[in-house]
């Protein structure tokens, strides 16, 4: 029997369904979510309130890194969406001490809006079946679940960030949009970490540990990626993504 909570699965008319307020978890509260409820409301539908509307509330946001738990796989490339997530944790002062619906989490606040900072333990292949149930439990909508992972298709070091998009062949995030009953209308931050060389297995590349060069381009790309999404979660998509974007996309090209 696993050790690990389960929380109320997901079903197909979570997401289409009506924003409903957001309720912390019924056990295993810490006296951070305590301190949470008790500051402010959450149930609203954009992070960033009007100042006339009345009372400030926002919608809680959930950060989910995809890897591998156990410390046979920590440093992999795999793997950099844990470490994405612990950057987020530590710098925010989130401590990462609840087990529930196959994942280790941590619920705090960026900024003012409250966040879900979540490691799914279920292994890469089945993350989806610990974020799936996360984003009901929670009820947190799509455009409010932010996903972090490796990505073969960028140069080691590059960021990307989009609104949406499909699976690209990763196996944890087709697992995820299997899990949010076929959508794929949620953010995303894909950490670039190249490609295989010559006619290496892929499986292979994907569970090596960076060389000292490639581990320099990597922590640079967390600290950047750890400013990337502070200003998403305060002030949504805008300009400035785009900008990002393109900073990223050419940041190793000389001149």
């Amino acid at each position: 029997m696993s050790l690990l909570a389960t929380a109320t699965p997901t079903t197909s008319s979570h997401f289409s369904a009506p924003l409903l307020p957001f309720h912390m978890p019924r056990r295993n509260l810490t006296a951070q979510v305590h301190r949470i409820r008790r500051s402010r409301l959450v149930t609203v539908v954009a992070s960033v309130p009007d100042p006339a509307a009345g009372p400030v509330e926002y919608t809680p946001w959930l950060i989910a890194g995809l890897g591998n738990p156990g410390n046979k796989y920590y440093g992999t490339r795999h793997n950099v969406g844990f470490e994405m997530v612990d950057r987020i944790a530590g710098e925010e002062g989130i401590t990462m001490n609840t087990i529930q619906s196959k994942s280790l989490l941590g619920i705090g606040s960026i900024g003012d809006v409250p966040v879900l900072v979540v490691k799914p333990q279920s292994y890469m292949n089945y993350s989806g079946e610990a974020i799936g149930p996360l984003a009901a439990y929670y009820q947190v909508p799509l455009r409010h679940i932010l996903l972090i992972y490796d990505d073969m298709s960028l140069p080691n070091g590059v960021l990307r960030l989009q609104k949406k998009g499909g699976h690209g062949r990763h196996n944890g995030l087709q697992n995820v949009i299997e899990n949010l009953d076929g959508r794929r209308e949620f953010p995303r931050l894909s950490i670039g970490i190249g490609n295989p060389p010559g006619k290496m297995d892929p499986r292979a590349f994907l569970l090596q540990k960076f060389s000292s060069e490639e581990r320099v381009q990597v922590d640079a790309a967390l600290e950047q990626g750890m400013d990337a999404v502070r200003t998403l979660v305060l002030k949504g998509f805008s300009g400035s993504t785009e900008r990002f974007n393109l900073v990223q996309k050419y940041k190793f090209h000389r001149v």
